[in-house]
């Protein structure tokens, strides 16, 4: 089936086996509990069978993700009514979302901690940074209206923090904020800090988003010098301050290629439905790269 395709759906076929042996069972289950927690005059099961399978649930999930697909476009390539696709999307994309980020066959990171811990047991640095994704401006009126505004952009957003490892491999994207919240209060609130102190020691970098949790974090937090000149500098610290800038910059520049692996996937290039499935919606992508990318470097052979 042509809609199964790798440039299609972003998945290899032997990832979308996978996620149908994964996911389907799980996708099977809650079907199952709200059919019987609901009163009922018949037989579960009874009446008309489903016209769209859990496969054909999944790939339009997938194209919807990949590819920005409108809801009656799918709905027209799979033959079915519009309200069909909604409900499908609205069912498979928090599967999707629970998933979390494979690192290697049968390791999955879901949480924040699981990544520290992973870093700490792996000696391998990671790499944090801020991704936003456009959405539609709220409502006149709405009192929350202007927390969207991004600070950066001037454009109405939402933030996630993105963590990868030292080659731009997606570990784990956060939920959603709000634009307007700041990259290291965000980092606060997800409790990062807790975490560095508690856990493994771990080497994680950072950009000037982020200056005020390498203090904080005994180190362990890696961001940019700070500029201690602020006119009229020595020639020799502009030299140096650049250097040790460019270094720093070199060694982060991983994780802005892991971002741009995921704005790839056209629903977070700009997201133009509700913004109340974001959160949904970049974990479920984050974890689709992550999985195609650990699938990437295992041989042909050893599948």
């Amino acid at each position: 089936m042509i809609i199964s395709n790798r440039r299609i759906t972003g998945l290899s076929a032997e990832v979308i086996s996978e996620l149908v042996a994964e996911v389907g069972p799980l996708w099977h289950e809650r079907h199952q509990v709200r059919l019987s927690a609901r009163p009922r005059k018949r037989s579960v099961e009874a009446g008309a069978k489903h016209r769209l399978v859990f496969v054909d649930r999944l790939l339009a999930t997938l194209v919807h993700l990949r590819h920005g697909a409108t809801h009656d476009v799918l709905a027209c390539w799979f033959g079915v009514d519009r309200s069909t696709i909604t409900r499908a999307i609205g069912e498979v994309r928090p599967l999707l979302a629970g998933r979390g980020c494979t690192v290697s066959p049968g390791v999955r990171l879901r949480t924040l901690a699981e990544v520290v811990e992973h870093l700490g047991a792996s000696g391998k640095t990671g790499i944090i940074d801020g991704a936003e994704v456009r959405v539609r401006r709220p409502a006149a009126g709405r009192k929350d209206r202007d927390k969207f505004t991004s600070g950066k952009n001037k454009q109405n957003a939402v933030k996630s923090m993105v963590v990868t490892d030292g080659k731009g491999r997606v570990l784990w994207c956060s939920p959603t904020e709000p634009g307007s919240c700041a990259d290291i209060t965000h980092a606060r609130q997800l409790g990062l800090l807790k975490l560095l102190a508690d856990g493994p020691p771990v080497e994680v970098l950072a950009d000037a988003g982020y200056q005020g949790l390498g203090a904080q974090s005994g180190g362990q937090v890696v961001t940019p010098p700070h500029r201690r000149f602020k006119k009229d500098a020595p020639a020799w610290y502009e030299e140096m301050y650049e250097r040790q800038r460019k270094a720093h910059s070199s060694r982060r520049i991983r994780v802005e290629h892991g971002i741009a692996h995921l704005k790839n996937w056209r629903s977070l290039a700009r997201h133009l439905g509700r913004r109340e499935h974001i959160s949904d919606t970049v974990q479920a992508v984050a974890g689709l790269l992550s999985h195609q990318q650990t699938a990437d470097l295992i041989p042909a052979r050893q599948r």
